[in-house]
């Protein structure tokens, strides 16, 4: 059986396709091979985020489901990064380069895009569902049932907040270099994801500096992971936020450049009547292909992987040595 190693700028996971098993992992094995194979010191190949697990769709418009198991063995209701390359792999595999994915809330458009380089393919994913409702999300604050811009002084006083689900659920600020640089963002995450009377189920973090008109860089702080080089509903979610709370400079149906720690992608906006969609274009990276048998798989045994890396890393790397320096701070954040 073989398994892939794969990244969305630098989003790493382990890329699993269950239909290709006699027998698949039930979700007890599924949690315990993603906590092993994703734990950075026992695990393979530096760890990662996650394990993405293709199979069957179940919806009759979809050419195949994704789900997203988190380092932690939690469950993801999306994952942006990671969706564009499940569509690289599926695309592929059926020679097509327009389709839908299943995920947990909603049968996603996914498509080829231009790459970003050679040796870089680049897909175009949907983002959506998006809801600002307190319960979507959820979020409990007194007396606000939707929070866009808004001061929150039991978090942070002197920064204000847009809190959205895409459908994971995201708080974001948009802040000074400073204050990206800080500690806050790391505090105010491992807060908010564990027991706390705000975000009963945790939420995804994000500071973005805007950086120029449709310019932002942004790093987050991911629920189940920590944090990530890239979280891709993250951006997509800071690129909304953008759009609404800074309309001079964040624009509604044209392309923003969104830098992050492991480089960066491409959003577009969408408002259709009351209905918003994100358009999320980036990197899907092949890094290495593991073969292990089937038997080992469900042990969750990683002894025994034959592993053999392809040159897709340094094409990507090129690529991103390429990029505009944004700043000092930015790039160290």
């Amino acid at each position: 059986m073989q398994i892939d190693k794969v990244h969305g700028s630098e989003n790493h996971f382990f890329l699993l396709d269950q239909t290709e098993l006699h027998s698949k992992l039930n979700d007890h094995e599924l949690i315990t091979f993603t906590t092993k194979i994703t734990n950075p010191q026992t695990g393979l190949l530096k760890g990662a985020d996650g394990v993405l697990v293709v199979d069957e769709a179940t919806h009759k418009d979809a050419l195949a489901q994704m789900r997203v198991i988190n380092a932690d063995g939690s469950e993801a209701s999306m994952c942006g990064n990671g969706l564009r390359t499940v569509a690289r792999y599926l695309s592929q595999k059926f020679q097509v380069d327009q389709f839908k994915v299943q995920t947990l809330n909603a049968d996603l458009q996914v498509s080829k895009a231009t790459p970003f380089a050679t040796g870089v393919p680049a897909f175009s994913v949907e983002i959506s569902p998006v809801s600002f409702d307190a319960d979507k999300l959820p979020f409990h604050r007194a007396e606000h049932r939707q929070l866009i811009n808004k001061t929150w002084p039991e978090l942070l006083p002197d920064l204000k907040f847009t809190a959205l689900s895409v459908p994971n659920p995201h708080l974001i600020s948009f802040v000074s270099a400073e204050e990206l640089a800080s500690d806050d963002l790391g505090t105010l995450g491992k807060r908010l994801n564990a027991p706390n009377p705000y975000f009963p189920d945790g939420v995804n973090v994000s500071f973005a500096q805007i950086l120029d008109k449709n310019q932002l860089f942004v790093r987050t702080y991911e629920r189940g992971v920590g944090f990530t080089n890239a979280c891709g509903t993250g951006m997509s979610a800071t690129s909304l936020a953008f759009a609404l709370t800074h309309p001079q400079q964040g624009h509604f149906d044209q392309e923003i450049t969104v830098y992050n720690p492991g480089g960066l992608v491409k959003t577009n906006v969408h408002k259709i009547a009351d209905t918003y969609t994100i358009a999320l274009i980036g990197n899907a990276t092949v890094t290495h292909h593991l073969e292990i048998s089937e038997s080992d798989l469900h042990t969750a045994t990683l002894d025994h992987v034959r592993i053999r890396e392809t040159e897709e890393e340094t094409s990507y790397l090129q690529f991103v040595n390429h990029l505009p320096k944004i700043n000092d701070i930015a790039v160290k954040a």
